[in-house]
């Protein structure tokens, strides 16, 4: 089936530069599949690269080269979901290389978009009936910037 919501990014003019990143972080899986220039008598200077689609472990992306005109916010970020602590620690090292840490599992990366590195399940901890189970999760994760697996599995318990 074709993937039917494509995410876009915009970038002033490290498209490329930004996908080869993203493709060597996700590894297998991820490739870049084609990459387009400015025509002439277009917005964009002839021959510079216009877009870049590329795919991050089964899931298709563009880029392009739009300019300043619109950087990223917070308002739209990418989440990872990690199979266990090693994952965490592997993807927020590489994204915070050249970006930085923000709070509670989000980051920027060195192009400023905000990412989100949380462990698998931990919706499932704060939509549990058990509330104060909840909170408590809730509670340790807002101490943290990148997320610990560990400590917010003890806190959920109550331990």
């Amino acid at each position: 089936m074709t993937q039917k919501i494509i995410p876009n990014l915009w970038f002033d003019d490290q498209a490329e530069e930004a996908a080869k990143f993203y493709v060597s972080v996700f590894g297998e899986g991820s490739q870049i599949t084609m990459v387009t220039h400015y025509p002439a008598n277009s917005p964009g200077t002839e021959g510079n690269v216009m877009t870049v689609e590329f795919d991050l472990r089964g899931e298709h992306f563009v880029a392009i080269n739009g300019g300043p005109r619109f950087p990223f916010t917070e308002a739209v970020s990418l989440m990872i979901n990690c199979a266990d602590q090693d994952e965490v620690d592997f993807f927020w090292e590489k994204l915070t290389d050249g970006g930085e840490e923000v709070q509670c599992g989000w980051l920027k990366d060195r192009y400023g978009l905000s990412w989100q590195v949380v462990p698998e399940g931990m919706d499932k901890v704060f939509a549990d009936p058990d509330r104060a189970q909840a909170e408590r999760a809730m509670q340790a994760m807002l101490t943290m910037r990148k997320l610990d697996v560990a400590a917010l599995r003890t806190a959920a318990a109550g331990q």
